[in-house]
């Protein structure tokens, strides 16, 4: 049954309407990249939430209906890797259901891929992205905490396009001093596929991936690397709200994707809202604060109550730390959810 959209659809303070969910399904991973979970910053046994504190696939789709009256027509599943989540298949099926989701789509790291491509693809699941830092194989397992195996991610892309996922993005985050030696060969290895290659610019997410601006490869000398080898253009305008900037290859073979939240914020026309697998909703990537909606769905509120209530917090909104970030000339920045739960 079609849903009504919330009377007045809710726009922050700044006139951004919510238009995006990134929903965290699980906080676990079994990989420990050093710029979202690294290994020594994080104790297993405390750190992650208990079954019973993540949300329910009932609950799930009880928020994500709720949100739909209040404007969302993208959603993204992320983790920790949402691949780990026993429910996975049929969650994704419920929710490609909803008639006014127009992209649902999935982030993962890849390296469950291979046995679940075809399942996610059968329930309905529009998009995939999957993440690779290093075509090193000895390089990749080091970026993933000594876990990944890199020939398992590129055989689960090959899975993905055999399912039916036509056209995959690609992201990865360069570090300088780390992996600024794989820019040219994750272009040259993705550029004549249909694949959509995004570097993303390592971001000051959470507290605990020991970031610096000095570490920060921007997206001007990227693109200024890469053209050099295979010259670019940009490529038609993306819509507003969207996080990268595309360029094409002059020659023709493909396209790049862009996202510089550091050097070139985008605050002015985000209009995505996170929840973290326990029901806890940020208004920004970059949150200092988040509010509880698991709590107010065990005690009986529904698809109605939850949408005011989303509604109010969207409302109330101002966040745009990236713009502000670059004007702190030296002080402290504030205390920062975690990247591993929100998933980015």
């Amino acid at each position: 049954m079609a849903l009504e959209p919330f009377a007045g659809a809710a726009s922050d303070r700044r006139g951004r309407d919510l238009s995006e969910l990134r929903l965290s399904i699980i906080d676990r991973c079994n990989y420990r990249c050093p710029y979202c979970m690294p290994a020594d910053q994080i104790d297993e046994k405390h750190d992650f939430l208990s079954p019973s504190a993540r949300m329910s696939a009932d609950e799930i789709e009880t928020l994500v209906r709720a949100f739909v009256r209040v404007g969302i027509t993208k959603l993204r599943l992320t983790g920790g890797e949402p691949l780990l989540r026993k429910d996975l298949p049929e969650l994704v099926e419920r929710l490609a259901r909803i008639e006014q989701i127009e992209d649902l789509a999935l982030t993962t790291n890849g390296s469950l891929l291979s046995t679940h491509a075809q399942r996610l693809r059968a329930a309905g699941l529009h998009r995939l992205t999957v993440s690779v830092d290093s075509l090193d194989p000895a390089q990749f397992a080091e970026l993933s905490g000594g876990r990944g195996k890199l020939a398992e991610v590129l055989a689960g892309i090959d899975a993905a396009v055999a399912a039916g996922f036509s056209e995959l993005r690609i992201n990865c985050v360069i570090q300088r001093g780390v992996n600024e030696d794989q820019v040219l060969p994750l272009v040259e290895y993705f550029r004549d596929t249909p694949h959509v290659l995004r570097f993303i610019e390592f971001m000051d997410v959470g507290t605990i991936n020991g970031w610096s601006p000095q570490a920060v490869v921007s997206a001007a000398e990227l693109r200024a690397q890469i053209s050099q080898r295979f010259p670019l253009v940009p490529a038609a305008a993306s819509r507003a709200g969207t996080t990268a900037s595309r360029y094409r290859y002059v020659d023709g073979r493909g396209e790049v994707g862009f996202v510089a939240s550091v050097t070139e914020p985008f605050c002015s026309d985000c209009g995505r809202a996170r929840v973290a697998a326990d029901g806890q909703m940020y208004t920004c990537l970059f949150a200092s604060k988040s509010v509880d909606l698991l709590t107010p769905m065990r005690s009986g509120e529904g698809v109605d109550q939850l949408s005011e209530r989303i509604a109010g917090i969207w409302t109330a909104r101002e966040d745009r730390y990236s713009e502000l970030r670059g004007g702190r000339r030296g002080e402290p920045l504030p205390v920062r959810v975690q990247m591993y739960t929100v998933g980015g």
